[in-house]
């Protein structure tokens, strides 16, 4: 069974739950006051899009795109930093309707392009993606500073 999805731009309210959503997408309990404040942050920031999905009032989705104007694209390109859908609705099509979403506000805004990194371990994620039409075509390299 796939549910229609209300998707809407997320607000100030919505902090506790895509707190709990982000801690179990990265598996870690992340410091709270320092996730609120960026949070926060981001909500002002016009290069930042979080969008929500609801099914009756409640919130089962959510993803984030960060835009950059990037002088090897020669344009403006979003890049998906999270996409995290309540367990109990995931295969019901609202990780699409969340990507959708964001791929309408990627065409109203102009943006070139539309990427996005996956953990190589989440081979789902990558089939979901590439499934989407995303193709796998660069390396991510990381380096931690703490």
């Amino acid at each position: 069974m796939n549910f229609n999805a209300h998707i809407r731009p997320a607000d100030s309210q919505d902090v506790g739950t895509i707190y709990r959503f982000l801690c179990e997408l990265e598996e870690t309990q992340l410091n709270a006051v320092a996730f609120r404040a960026v949070f926060q942050r981001n909500l002002s920031d016009c290069r930042v899009h979080y969008l929500v999905a609801e099914v009756n009032d409640e919130v089962v989705g959510f993803i984030s795109c960060h835009v950059q104007y990037l002088l090897h694209h020669t344009g403006k390109v979003g890049e998906i930093q999270e996409l995290y859908v309540v367990p109990e609705y995931r295969n019901h099509q609202i990780g699409r309707q969340l990507v959708a979403a964001l791929e309408q506000l990627a065409d109203a805004h102009g943006f070139v392009n539309l990427e996005v990194t996956a953990n190589q371990k989440r081979t789902h994620t990558h089939r979901f993606y590439q499934n989407l039409t995303f193709r796998p075509s660069h390396f991510k390299f990381v380096k931690e500073f703490q």
